[in-house]
C-alpha cells in the first residue's frame, strides 16, 4: 500500500470513527439504588407512563376496566371490577392492587398484562413503586406544568472549579455519580468552540493570534463579548429558529413554485443581532399585526406562522387546504414554542398528557380567524406571496426596514398574518377531519399548563402571546432555555426538546434548568445574556476529551463532566469551507442562491410547471454565500445540507437528527465547493510563498483552527511530497486537477505546487476534527 492510499484510508477511518464518538447514543450508567425520597415525577410517572398509562391513562378510547392511573382521584378509588379492592392503599403496597398485579406469577393477573405487549416492571422498578406507597403514594403535578422557582445553589465540594452559577447544580450532580470534570479546554480548541456557536465559522488566524497572546485574566471573556456583537452572530442564530420556522423558498405540494419570505429571514437576523427581548421575539412573530399602532416591521415578524406548505393544484378543496394550515400553525406553536405534542389531540384526547381533544380545538381557534384563503389559483397565476400580504418598497427599505437587503427595485411581497373583521366559528373536527364539525368551541390556552384567566386577555392571538410571555406561563422560558443548552452542548437538559410531556425524558439538571428559565426572565428575556451566562460556565469550558471510564459511566456526557464534541450543523460544514479558503460571501440576507448541485434532481421530481420546473445554478459571489442562504425547495431540498442531516424545512424541527454515513466523507471528498475551496486557498498561500511547511501549517490552523503537532506536519508534509512528484512525473495532470469551480485560476503561479497543496488541503477538510466542534 503506498503513502497517497494509506493516508487516505487513514482519513476516512478517523472520520467514521470520530463521527461515532460524536454521536454515541448509549444512555448513561443507570443507578439501581432506590432513593431515600421516592417522587411521583421523577421516579414512578416515567414508570406508570410506559407501561400502564396505554391503558389506564388519559386515552378514553383505550382504557381498560374503567380505571385511570394518571389522576388521583381515579387511582385511590374502589374499582369497579375488583369489589373491596383499592390500586393503591397509602403506606400499604401489600394491600394494593397495583402492587399484588405487577408482582404476581399468574399471566391472567399479572399488569401489564401479556396481551397488552408492554414490558413487565423489573425488580428495580418494582421496589420504586413499593417504596412510593410506603411513603404515602403522593401524586404531584407533572414537574413542567409547574411554574419555575429558583433555587439556592447547592454545596459541593469542588466549588474552587465552579465560576457561576452553572457549575454548582453541574458539579452536584457529577459529585453524586463520583465523577470530576475535565481540565479546561486549551485556548485554541476553546476559540474554535465558542466561535463556531456564537458566529458558526472558524476563527481567524489575526484572532487566534490576539486570543493566544492575551493573557489577561479576562481574555475568554473579552473575545465572547466581541462575537456576541459580530453581525454573524444573528446568523448562527437565526438556523435554529428557522427549522422551527419551516422556512423554504418554495411552497412545497407537486407544483413547488418559487415564495418570497426571505425579508421575514432577514429580519429574524436582525432581531437577534439588535438582541430583541424573547418576550417582544414571540409577541411580534405572534401577532405583530395585532398591536396598537403596528409597525411594519411588526408585521413582518408575523411571517413566521406563514412559512407552512400552500397548495397550487386545481381541484383542490379550500376548506381542507385552510384547515391544514392552521393545523400547521397549532403544531408550529405547540413544539416549537411551548414544547409539547399538542398536535396529538388533534383527532382524539392526548393519550398521555392532559390535553383533550376540546383543549386542542380551543387552542386551534387563536389562528382561525386568519384572512388566508385554501386556495388562490393554480402555479400559471400564482403570486411569490400568498394572501395577507404586506407590501416591502425600496422607501422602507432605505428607512423603516433597512436591514432587508433588497437587490433590485421590483415589488417585494411578504406573506403575513392578518386577523378577519368578523369571528369565525371554530368546531371540534370529528377524528381531526376538516368537513366533519360538531362542537363549536372558543378561543382558549392550554389549561393544564396555565389557566388563561390568570390574566385579564383578550381571546386572540395577541392574547394568546400574553398568556404565553407570561412570567407565570411554567413552559415558555424552559424551553427556549432547553434549545439554547442543546445549540452548546448538542443535547438538552431536556433531551426530547420538542416534548415537555409525560412522555418526554425528565431533565437530566432539572435545578439548573429552573434556575435558569427564572434567571432569563428576570433578565428581560434577554438572549445575549442567557447565552454568555452559560459559555461563562466552566461547564462549558471543559475539554471534551473522553477517558474510557467516563465513555463508560456516562457515553451521552448527560452528566456534563466533559465538554461538548459533535460535529456542526450542516450549513456549518460548508461555512466552514467557504470561510477558511477565502471564498466566503460575507453579505448578510437577501434573496436565497442557488450553488453547485447535481445536475436533474430538480427536473426528475417537478411537474413541468413554474419558475422552479428547472435548476438554473447562480454564478459569480452568488456561489460563496452561506450555507443557510442556499434556496431550499421543499420537494428537492439541497442535496448536500440532507446528507449532513438539516432540517427539509417541510415542518416544524426542534432537533435536528445525527447521522454518520458513507455520504457524507464522499460529500468532502467530492463536493465542488470543497474542491474549489482547497484550490483556492492553495493558490492563494504558494502565491505567497513557495515554502510547503509553512503553507501546510497555514492551511491547517486556518481549516482545523489550531497549530498542527509536528507529527501532524509530517504526515501532511509527505502526503503532499507524493502528490507533488505524481504532477513532476506528468503521472497526474496539474491543470486538471486545479481546473475546478467558478472561479478564476490564477495562472501565473505553479501549477505543480498549486495541484499539490489543493490536495493536502482537501485531505485537510477530510479530517473528522474540521466539521467537529470539539
Amino acid at each position: 500500500m503506498n503513502k497517497r492510499v494509506f493516508i487516505i484510508i487513514s482519513i476516512l477511518v478517523a472520520t467514521v470513527a470520530g463521527f461515532i464518538l460524536s454521536c454515541n447514543s448509549k444512555g448513561p450508567a443507570a443507578t439501581n439504588s432506590v432513593p431515600e425520597v421516592v417522587s411521583y415525577n421523577y421516579h414512578i410517572r416515567p414508570i406508570l407512563s410506559d407501561k400502564c398509562f396505554a391503558c389506564h391513562g388519559p386515552d378514553a378510547n383505550k382504557r381498560k376496566a374503567s380505571f385511570r392511573l394518571d389522576i388521583e382521584d381515579s387511582a385511590f378509588a374502589p374499582l369497579k371490577e375488583t369489589k373491596g379492592a383499592l390500586a393503591i392503599v397509602r403506606g400499604k403496597p401489600e394491600q394494593s392492587e397495583l402492587y399484588k398485579r405487577i408482582t404476581s406469577k399468574d399471566p391472567s393477573y399479572l399488569m401489564p398484562s401479556p396481551e397488552s405487549h408492554l414490558a413487565v416492571l423489573n425488580d428495580h422498578e418494582i421496589a420504586l413503586i413499593k417504596k412510593w406507597i410506603e411513603q404515602g403514594a403522593k401524586y404531584e403535578k407533572h414537574w413542567a406544568f409547574v411554574a419555575p422557582k429558583k433555587a439556592a445553589l447547592p454545596t459541593v465540594e469542588n466549588k474552587e472549579w465552579c465560576k457561576n452559577e452553572v457549575d454548582f447544580f453541574v458539579a452536584k450532580k457529577m459529585e453524586d455519580q463520583n465523577l470530576r470534570p475535565n481540565e479546561e479546554a486549551d485556548k485554541e480548541r476553546l476559540l474554535k468552540r465558542v466561535s463556531f456557536d456564537l458566529t458558526g465559522l472558524p476563527p481567524s488566524v489575526e484572532m487566534m493570534d490576539k486570543f493566544l497572546a492575551d493573557n489577561s485574566a479576562n481574555a475568554y471573556e473579552k473575545i465572547v463579548d466581541e462575537l456576541l456583537k459580530s453581525p454573524r452572530y444573528g446568523e448562527k442564530m437565526a438556523v435554529h429558529w428557522l427549522d422551527i420556522a419551516r422556512y423554504a423558498d418554495s411552497y412545497g405540494y407537486q407544483d413547488d413554485n418559487i415564495r418570497t419570505q426571505w425579508p421575514w429571514r432577514d429580519w429574524l437576523i436582525h432581531a437577534f443581532n439588535t438582541n430583541l427581548s424573547y418576550d417582544k421575539f414571540l409577541t411580534w412573530q405572534m401577532a405583530g399585526d395585532m398591536l396598537p399602532n403596528a409597525t411594519k416591521e411588526q408585521v413582518l415578524a408575523t411571517a413566521f406562522f406563514r412559512n407552512h406548505k400552500y397548495t397550487e393544484e386545481g381541484g383542490v378543496v379550500p376548506e381542507e387546504y385552510r384547515i391544514e394550515y392552521i393545523l400547521d400553525k397549532t403544531k408550529t406553536y405547540g413544539r416549537g414554542i411551548m414544547g409539547v405534542t399538542i398536535e396529538c389531540a388533534q383527532c382524539h384526547d392526548h393519550k398521555y398528557d392532559p390535553f383533550s381533544q376540546k383543549d386542542y380545538y380551543d387552542l386551534f381557534a387563536f389562528f382561525n380567524n386568519t384572512k388566508e384563503e385554501g386556495y388562490e389559483g393554480d402555479v400559471s397565476t400564482s403570486k411569490p406571496a400568498k394572501n395577507p400580504i404586506l407590501a416591502i418598497s425600496d422607501s422602507d427599505v432605505h428607512n423603516i426596514l433597512s436591514y432587508i437587503n433588497k437587490k433590485d427595485t421590483g415589488k417585494l411581497t411578504v406573506s403575513v398574518m392578518g386577523e378577519r373583521d368578523s369571528l369565525r366559528k371554530t368546531f371540534i373536527l370529528g377524528r381531526g377531519a376538516y368537513d366533519n364539525p360538531t362542537v363549536e368551541v372558543m378561543p382558549n390556552a392550554i389549561p393544564a399548563v396555565m389557566p388563561f384567566d390568570t390574566v385579564k386577555l383578550a381571546r386572540n392571538r395577541l392574547g394568546l402571546a400574553l398568556w404565553t410571555t407570561n412570567k407565570s406561563n411554567p413552559l415558555t422560558a424552559r424551553v427556549f432555555v432547553n434549545q439554547m443548552w442543546q445549540e452548546l452542548f448538542g443535547r438538552g437538559i431536556v433531551k426530547t426538546t420538542g416534548d415537555f410531556g409525560m412522555q418526554g425524558e425528565l431533565p437530566t439538571h432539572p435545578e439548573l434548568l429552573d434556575w435558569l428559565a427564572v434567571d432569563f426572565m428576570e433578565s428581560g428575556w434577554d438572549i445575549k445574556r442567557l447565552m454568555k451566562k452559560i459559555m461563562m460556565s466552566a461547564t462549558y469550558r471543559q475539554s471534551s476529551k473522553v477517558s474510557p471510564e467516563k465513555l463508560k459511566e456516562d457515553p451521552e456526557n448527560i452528566l456534563l463532566s466533559r465538554g461538548p464534541r459533535y460535529r456542526v450543523p450542516a450549513e456549518f460544514v460548508r461555512d466552514i469551507v467557504l470561510a477558511s479558503s477565502g471564498l466566503l460571501n460575507n453579505t448578510i440576507g437577501g434573496p436565497s442562491v442557488k450553488p453547485y448541485q447535481p445536475p436533474g434532481l430538480w427536473e426528475g421530481a417537478t411537474s413541468g410547471r413554474g419558475v422552479l420546473a428547472k435548476y438554473e445554478q447562480d454564478h459569480g459571489q452568488d456561489l460563496y454565500r452561506r450555507g443557510m442562504y442556499t434556496f431550499i425547495k421543499l420537494t428537492v431540498p439541497p442535496a448536500s445540507m440532507m446528507i449532513f442531516d438539516a432540517s427539509n424545512r417541510d415542518q416544524c424541527e426542534v432537533k435536528r437528527s445525527k447521522t454518520n454515513t458513507p455520504l457524507q466523507a464522499l460529500v468532502m471528498m467530492n463536493d465542488p465547493t470543497v474542491l474549489e475551496a482547497s484550490r483556492v486557498l492553495s493558490q492563494s498561500l504558494v502565491a505567497k510563498s513557495g515554502d510547503a511547511k509553512n503553507n501546510i501549517v497555514t492551511a491547517f490552523r486556518l481549516v482545523v483552527c489550531r497549530k498542527p503537532t509536528d507529527k501532524e506536519t509530517k504526515i501532511l508534509e509527505s502526503y503532499y511530497d507524493e502528490e507533488f512528484q505524481l504532477y513532476q512525473q506528468k503521472k497526474m495532470d496539474a491543470k486538471t486537477t486545479i481546473a475546478v469551480g467558478e472561479s478564476q485560476v490564477n495562472e501565473k503561479i505553479d501549477a505543480i505546487k498549486t495541484a499539490a497543496l489543493m490536495k493536502t488541503i482537501q485531505a485537510i477538510y477530510n479530517l473528522e476534527e474540521t466539521i467537529t466542534k470539539t
